[in-house]
């Protein structure tokens, strides 16, 4: 039998949206509180309710069998993915959820890749058994190239007819018939399927036998392994990573739960190996995640590691300053309990820490620590133009979109120089929408937020040579500046240059500064509406008043022949074109081609991605124009999984009725 060390065991529950995570929370917390379905445990804000899934971690605690776990329901979406990246790297075991549809295996394979490169043990849960209808083995084996890990079935399925009625436990040898809202039912294991569960029991063993020389040998002699020892093997290979456990059930009809519980209860890890894996090497807390709590001011939900940690300690952080926990609360669902201590494994929430970031330890001992892993980045894939619709509001918007980009990792704020636009950046359009409701629910602004510019520019084809003169009588001093200028076209991305010919002083060294900057400001706006760019200037000739000459007239003079002469030019309208890195299953990869394409869009190559069996990485050149919307579409033709990476390429030149309609739009503005 276990004995329980009094540390909090932490669960995460991960897997792709619509899987069930969040009933499952519920569910567990029922069963193991011998309560009803509890409610207000998961996906209680008025965000979450409107898209009808998680957008950030739901928590839960419970006791079972007289030890206390901790659980964490990270969102399934890849757009609200990032609010669980941090918390993952902190949990004894990572339990996995999944739709018995084989069709659906390769969507487990991202939470997949990022359990396994964190070293969190984990196990699966196959989640709504009852509606399969294929059977497990096939599951398995549809999921088995997505995983590193042997998946190792710890079940095989008792059918009625076409439904799954109950299951054998293949170490304990057992059979169970599932009850609705009851303990399953234990019986003889079915005639019918003896032969099947011996085949499937010496496969479970073989897998085990992998890693125990010893149980390898019985096999090999036929002789009968010791139950216990069989035990001992699951618990010792789940925890060092060595296998993954399979289970099924229904979080819904609260079927398999209770054995689910029994296992979960003997293979989580103890909490010393998750500090021990992070690097806490004294009592410490790891934050996770953070959040402003209005009056109560930020709040740093941590997991205690490494020892208990009191209300009112003094932490220290990674960069040597001290904080102070002003406040631990214990979470479960929507309610928060005060504590004077929290004991180590315990997820809390610390009140009033105001610099804390995701990802960070704290410790109690003085000494500065750095955890040895670190959450992922994600880089943004969307953005939206946003601005207050009051410009009273300008000042609170930005204190407000701080304090929501500072909470969520997977959003950036961008002031973007070319457009003169504010840029929210996220994971993708539902993301950014979830972010600006909750702005206005907690803040009460509400902000126009639009589809952010492109940074077109403009460039010439020809050269011409021009002559600009700025003459002004006032009555006293005028004005006289009088420049002429060789205008020609430099190489793509060479820029701009200006150079002087001048010979004589006919324009007096001290104001050639001055026309440069004429022809920079000349630059700003082109015939065309937008930005010149790779544009030579040669100042050639020109002339000066000994007393109305001025820098001001001569910047002037340079302006105006720069505004005569690039219409001259044959200006010609350019886009950025950005190359893209696209990561999506194989499956897709036509698809993805063909929505590129049609988006003007250039393949340059696609290969597989590395590490990532089923997966292509394709390379494109794609105008910036036509990104906007893009990962909408890629995601709607890969099950919501494909993402990219993108970075600013070169300009192109954009001609015919698009160019037209760009310029037409210019003017217009």
């Amino acid at each position: 039998m276990r004995k329980g060390t009094g540390g909090v065991r932490a669960i995460a529950l991960v897997g792709p949206g619509g899987s069930g995570k969040t009933t499952l929370l519920e569910a567990l917390a029922s069963v193991a509180n011998g309560s009803e379905r509890q409610g207000g445990l998961g996906d209680t804000t008025p965000e979450a309710k409107a898209r009808g899934q998680s957008v950030e971690l739901n928590l839960a605690a419970f006791e079972f069998m007289g030890e206390r776990y901790a659980l964490i329901d990270a969102p399934g979406s890849v757009e609200f993915a990032c609010d669980g990246d941090a918390a993952l790297a902190a949990v004894d075991l990572a339990l996995l959820v999944i739709d018995p549809d084989p069709a659906k295996a390769a969507l487990l394979q991202p939470f997949l890749k990022q359990i396994e490169a964190l070293g969190v043990p984990h196990a699966i849960f196959v989640n709504k058994i009852d509606q399969a209808r294929g059977n497990i083995q096939d599951l398995i084996a549809a999921l088995q190239p997505v995983s590193r890990l042997p998946l190792v079935a710890r079940q095989i399925p008792i059918s009625r007819g076409e439904h799954v009625a109950g299951f054998v436990d293949l170490a304990l040898e057992r059979g169970f018939i599932y009850r609705p809202g009851k303990p399953s039912e234990q019986v003889a294991i079915p005639e019918d399927l003896a032969t099947v569960e011996a085949d499937a029991r010496f496969h479970m063993l073989e897998q085990l036998a992998d890693y125990d020389d010893e149980l390898m040998e019985q096999l090999l002699t036929d002789a009968v392994p010791d139950r216990d020892a069989v035990f001992a093997d699951i618990v010792r290979e789940t925890g060092e990573g060595l296998i993954a456990p399979v289970f099924f059930g229904s979080a819904q009809n609260g079927f398999g739960l209770r054995r689910l519980l029994k296992a979960l209860r003997h293979d989580t890890p103890e909490p010393d190996a998750a500090a021990t894996r992070l690097g806490a090497g004294a009592p410490c807390a790891y934050v996770f995640k953070t959040s402003h709590a209005g009056q109560a001011g930020k709040l740093a939900y941590a997991r205690v590691l490494g020892g208990k940690l009191a209300d009112g300690a003094e932490l220290t952080r990674a960069g040597g300053d001290k904080v102070r926990a002003s406040g631990l609360f214990l979470l479960h669902g929507a309610t928060t309990k005060k504590v004077s201590e929290a004991a180590a494994g315990e997820i809390v929430a610390i009140g009033r820490l105001e610099n804390a970031t995701p990802g960070e330890l704290l410790s109690s001992d003085g000494k500065q620590r750095r955890p040895h892993l670190s959450p992922p980045s994600r880089l943004p894939v969307y953005a939206l133009s946003i601005a207050a619709r009051e410009q009273k509001d300008d000042v609170r918007l930005s204190t407000a979109i701080a304090k929501l980009v500072e909470e969520d990792r997977g959003l950036a704020l961008v002031h973007d120089a070319q457009t003169r636009e504010v840029l929210l950046k996220g994971q993708g359009e539902g993301h950014l929408r979830a972010a600006l409701d909750r702005l206005k629910r907690r803040y009460g602004l509400d902000v126009a937020a639009l589809r952010p510019k492109t940074p077109y520019r403009e460039t010439i084809r020809k050269g011409v040579t021009v002559r600009g003169r700025h003459k002004k009588q006032t009555g006293g001093h005028g004005q006289f500046g009088d420049v002429v200028l060789e205008i020609r076209p430099l190489a793509r991305g060479e820029g701009f240059s200006f150079t002087d010919r001048i010979t004589g002083g006919v324009v007096p060294k001290q104001w050639i500064p001055a026309v440069e900057q004429g022809v920079r400001d000349a630059l700003e706006l082109g015939p065309l509406g937008f930005p010149v760019i790779d544009v030579g200037v040669v100042l050639t000739d020109g002339s000066y008043h000994a007393v109305d000459s001025s820098e001001f007239a001569f910047r002037a003079a340079g302006r105006l022949a720069m505004h005569e002469g690039l219409p001259k030019c044959e200006p010609v309208l350019l886009e950025p074109i950005e190359k893209l890195t696209i990561f999506a299953p194989s499956t897709a990869t036509s698809r993805i081609n063909s929505a590129v394409s049609a988006r003007r869009g250039q393949i340059l190559g696609f290969d597989n991605r590395e590490d990532w069996p089923g997966w292509d990485r394709i390379e494109v050149f794609l105008p910036h124009a036509e990104r906007a919307d893009l990962i909408v579409e890629l995601r709607s033709v890969t099950q919501g999984l494909a993402t990219y990476e993108a970075q600013y390429d070169h300009m192109a030149e954009l001609t015919g009725r698009l160019a037209d309609e760009v310029t037409r739009a210019a003017k217009a503005a």
